[in-house]
């Protein structure tokens, strides 16, 4: 427990808020690009005790949140079919879609199982060889590698009643768009050390050149938060920009070799669609060839839908960073977790979640 208690020790953290005092001579804008970043800056109540000066943008890591509608209509479809048994992170259940969640089809008889990994429903059709068993598989590096791993069992064991409605998405992409929109201002990136534990460093560094942005990979306590913002607020005091890790513990700037080799072996990068945002390009993963019968799109032959948004729910404007969760209209109102419009009011790395359940936490601004 020593390696999270010592990063939430109230004195280091407190030394730490002093420091980026100051330092603190401009107002900037930083952006935490994960959703679990958001959660921790909200849980700990760390957002109300930095300087006036600095601002905290959201931004559009949570892979829930990001998940097209139209994907979802697709997992809907397919969960709701004879025969089939869908199986899901647990975030995914109750993100709604045109024709109600996840969870509404098992309510109606639809045999959808929440698995905690892809190997989870490996074993699962291995264990029901007279159904279809597919696996939505979403998330961003992070989970890819498991994702390829679960593949690459299946094939090697001879299973055909498996296969992947695939919604990976890539990090460093949507970096660039948002980078490259003259809307959202950002100064600086938290970049997410959980993704940069399996890619390394290495794709950020020409991004934080082009753009003149520092880029500093942090982890999600306390005091991992704090540290990576001070570092990030004295580059930007000192006018440089470059990337920076603050969580050496678990990141190397080679990444991790054997994971980035099972999604190279696996997956080919393609353009998607991110919810709220629209298409980046190869910001996205899909099955290459050599895999190409594990996917349910094709094995199904499903086609995308085109979705309308809540004209309410301005989710898309809150993972871009242009707006905070309480400045929906409908936040807390017709939106909350029992009722909602969006999907990042439902994932647990939703900025929309972690406003509602930690909004005696932050300053409302």
């Amino acid at each position: 427990m020593r390696y999270v208690e010592e990063f939430r020790r109230p004195g280091p953290v407190r030394d730490v808020l002093d420091e980026i005092r100051g330092i603190t001579t401009r107002s900037w804008r930083i952006m935490e690009i994960c959703g679990g970043q958001t959660h921790a800056f909200l849980r700990y109540g760390l957002q109300p005790l930095l300087p006036d000066q600095i601002t905290l943008l959201h931004g559009p890591g949570c892979p829930v949140c990001v998940t097209p509608a139209g994907k979802i209509g697709m997992a809907l479809a397919l969960a709701s079919r004879p025969g089939v048994i869908f199986c899901s992170f647990g975030d995914m259940l109750r993100v709604p879609g045109r024709k109600g969640d996840l969870m509404s089809v098992r309510s109606e008889g639809g045999d959808v199982r929440m698995v905690y990994s892809p190997l989870d429903a490996v074993r699962i059709a291995r264990e029901n060889p007279d159904r279809e068993v597919v696996f939505f598989a979403i998330g961003f590096e992070t989970t890819a590698p498991a994702t390829a791993a679960a593949v690459q069992q299946a094939e090697r064991t001879g299973l055909t009643n498996f296969s992947l409605l695939v919604a990976h998405v890539r990090v460093p992409p949507a970096v660039e768009i948002l980078l490259s929109s003259p809307q959202t201002g950002i100064d600086g990136f938290l970049a997410a050390g959980h993704v940069c534990t399996v890619m390394g460093t290495e794709e950020y560094v020409p991004i934080a050149q082009k753009f003149g942005v520092p880029i500093v990979v942090t982890g999600f306590e306390p005091l991992d938060l704090l540290q990576g913002l001070h570092a990030c607020i004295l580059q930007l005091e000192q006018g440089r920009h470059e990337v920076e890790n603050r969580y050496a513990r678990s990141v190397r700037p080679e990444g991790n070799r054997p994971a980035r080799d099972a999604m190279r072996a696996v997956f080919r990068v393609v353009d998607r669609e991110w919810r709220g945002i629209g298409v980046i390009p190869e910001s996205g993963l899909d099955l290459n060839e050599a895999y190409r019968e594990f996917d349910a799109e094709r094995k199904f032959e499903l086609r995308d839908e085109v979705v309308e948004e809540s004209r309410i729910c301005i989710g898309g404007e809150i993972l871009q960073g242009l707006k905070k969760p309480d400045a929906c209209p409908a936040f807390g109102t017709d939106c909350t977790p029992e009722t909602p419009l969006g999907a990042t009011m439902v994932s647990s790395e939703g900025a929309c979640a972690a406003y509602w359940r930690y909004r005696r936490n932050h300053d409302g601004n």
